[in-house]
């Protein structure tokens, strides 16, 4: 039986015995009418639980729209034009709309990725187009995990707040979107740390929202400044809008999150020896960094003592400095034991492998130096096949495989685990 995983911006291939065959995990067939565009005008011309945007703006307002920066899927250039179109219905001017990217604690663009980001169009219009900065940021307030509600000014400042964001599974704050575009995406290094510390407590895991301490923090940001409305799309494999939810920024993200849940969230009725995971390709494997996301998912399929084999190019490296200093002079007990202590963004991914390390051996497939994987306490592998051999090997030949080519997006739940 031979798969073919998408590696960087090619392809790389294993053949699986058949009596060590598991399975394989895809995302769940969803039939939709329109996508795209079309998808995103649908959903403004019916939002959930508010007026239709049209409704809400008005002349002479100071409007942000804040949007996802280059390192997340957002069609960003897609969604934006229809949005546009439906605020400039109230008679709103260019002049008084600024787009904000949300970089959290991640670099500035150039002006060229911002040209990328929104389109040429939009770039080239009279609208104008910052980035966030950590340290330009006012305080509203404090939520009641103790997590400051600095904003950044120009936001904190607006006379309305519209957030557009993709929903996909994330691996402590329980799912991206909603209020996420504004905690953390426009909030200061502080109000970031404090939030995502968190992330070591019960219930900050993928695919959980209620008891999430993460996602409190997020959607209490709503309480201290007015989010307005919001746009957020689901995006299948190949990074095309399915489904787009408008309106409340609690409510039609909760609806985006069950819709998500349909469509990536897929019930196992046992955990596997061996799991052969690809976050998806370019650009979820981009660095190590990324890769993560893919790899957090793999280890809810994974027995204890089993073997994740991680198909991740991660040609850039390790995409984060912090992250890099502590997976390369950590041990795993150490990095547990820090961020609970001194949370450091980059940081907590680098815990987040360690807790995985701690359940299963990672294999690596990579176009990293294999010294450079031996140190991060990753097994290196020239090819999925010989690190599958060596599984096999090493687990027993009755061991059994599971595919999950597409570990980024794709949530194993174990049939007891409840996504409520």
């Amino acid at each position: 039986m031979i798969y073919r995983f998408k590696y960087g911006k090619g392809t790389a291939n294993v053949e699986i015995p058949e009596h060590n065959y598991g399975g394989e995990l895809l995302p769940n067939e969803i039939q939709v009418s329109l996508t795209g565009e079309d998808e995103v005008k649908r959903s403004l011309e019916n939002p959930i639980e508010s007026k239709r945007l049209k409704d809400i703006v008005r002349q002479g307002e100071k409007i942000v729209i804040i949007t996802s920066d280059i390192t997340r899927p957002m069609p960003s250039k897609t969604v934006l034009p229809p949005v546009l179109e439906e605020i400039k219905k109230s008679g709103l001017k260019e002049e008084d709309i600024t787009i904000v990217l949300a970089v959290g604690s991640h670099r500035k663009h150039s002006e060229e990725e911002k040209m990328t980001l929104v389109g040429e169009s939009i770039y080239r219009s009279g609208i104008r187009i910052i980035d966030s900065d950590i340290k330009n940021c006012i305080n509203l307030g404090k939520c009641r995990n103790g997590t400051p509600v600095d904003i950044f000014v120009p936001v904190a400042q607006a006379d309305r707040i519209i957030c557009l964001g993709n929903i996909e599974y994330h691996y402590f704050a329980g799912y991206s979107g909603g209020a996420k575009a504004v905690m953390p995406g426009v909030s200061s290094h502080e109000a970031i740390q404090t939030n995502h510390s968190n992330m070591v407590k019960p219930g900050a895991v993928a695919g959980n929202l209620t008891t999430n301490p993460v996602r409190q923090d997020i959607d209490e940001v709503g309480e201290h400044i007015r989010i307005d409305f919001i746009v957020n799309v689901v995006l299948n494999d190949k990074k095309e809008i399915v489904k787009s939810f408008s309106g409340h920024y609690i409510e039609a993200h909760r609806q985006g999150c069950r819709f998500l849940d349909q469509m990536y969230g897929v019930k196992l009725s046992r955990r596997y020896d061996i799991v052969i995971a690809s976050p998806g390709g370019y650009p979820k494997d981009l660095n190590i960094y990324q890769s993560q996301k893919g790899l957090d998912n793999a280890k809810n399929a994974v027995r204890d003592g089993g073997i994740i084999i991680l198909c991740a190019s991660s040609k850039e490296g390790f995409g984060e400095k912090t992250f890099e200093e502590w997976m390369l002079n950590k041990t795993p007990d150490q990095m547990i034991e820090e961020i609970k202590v001194n949370f450091r963004l980059g940081g907590h991914k680098a815990a987040a492998i360690a807790m995985v390390l701690k359940r299963a051996k990672i294999f690596m497939i990579s176009d990293l130096d294999p010294e450079l994987v031996k140190r991060i306490n990753f097994r290196p592998f020239a090819s999925v096949q010989e690190a599958l051999d060596s599984a096999v090997a090493e687990l027993g030949d009755d061991s059994k495989v599971l595919v999950l080519p597409a570990a980024g997006s794709t949530l194993p739940i174990i049939a007891c685990h409840d996504l409520a």
